[in-house]
C-alpha cells in the first residue's frame, strides 16, 4: 500500500475518498458552483494538491453516474497528473447534454485512479518484429 499526500488549499475542499472498499477510483469534489451550458466546457477546482509516490501517475476519469444521467464527462479523459506536479487538481468537464448542468460545492465531479508508470528507454530501430495483426488498425477486425 502506498501513501498519497494531499494538501487542502481551500476550506471547502474534501479529501478524495473511495465509496466502497476495493474501488479503483477515489471521488474528487468541487469547491465551487458553476453552470455548464450544453456543449460548454468548464475547469472545476478541487481545492487540493497531491504528492504522488515515485513512478506513479493519477488518472482523472469521468463518473459513470454523471455521464449516464447528465451527459457530463471529463473532456481530456483520462487526464494525467504526473508525479512531479504540485499544483491544484482541476477537472475539465464538458456538458454533452441538452440542458444546463449546475456543478455544486462538494459535488462528486470525477474520480482519480493511481496507476504505476513504466520507465522506458526509447530505441530507434530500422525494423519491428512481425505479428499476426501487423498493421491492421481501425476496423480491421470487422
Amino acid at each position: 500500500m502506498f501513501n498519497i499526500k494531499i494538501k487542502r488549499i481551500n476550506d471547502l475542499a474534501k479529501l478524495p475518498e473511495q465509496a466502497h472498499y476495493g474501488d479503483a477510483g477515489m471521488d474528487l469534489f468541487s469547491i465551487e458552483e458553476k453552470v455548464i451550458q450544453p456543449g460548454g466546457v468548464a475547469l472545476i477546482h478541487t481545492g487540493i494538491k497531491i504528492e504522488l509516490p515515485p513512478e506513479t501517475e493519477a488518472q482523472i476519469r469521468p463518473r459513470s453516474g454523471l455521464a449516464l444521467k447528465n451527459s457530463i464527462t471529463v473532456l481530456n479523459t483520462p487526464g494525467t497528473i504526473d508525479e512531479g506536479y504540485r499544483g491544484e487538481i482541476g477537472v475539465i468537464l464538458i456538458n454533452h447534454g441538452k440542458e444546463n448542468f449546475k456543478v455544486e460545492i462538494q459535488m462528486k465531479i470525477a474520480q482519480m485512479v493511481i496507476k504505476p508508470v513504466l520507465k522506458v528507454n526509447i530505441l530507434e530501430v530500422d525494423e519491428l518484429s512481425d505479428t499476426e495483426r501487423a498493421e491492421g488498425g481501425f476496423g480491421s477486425t470487422g
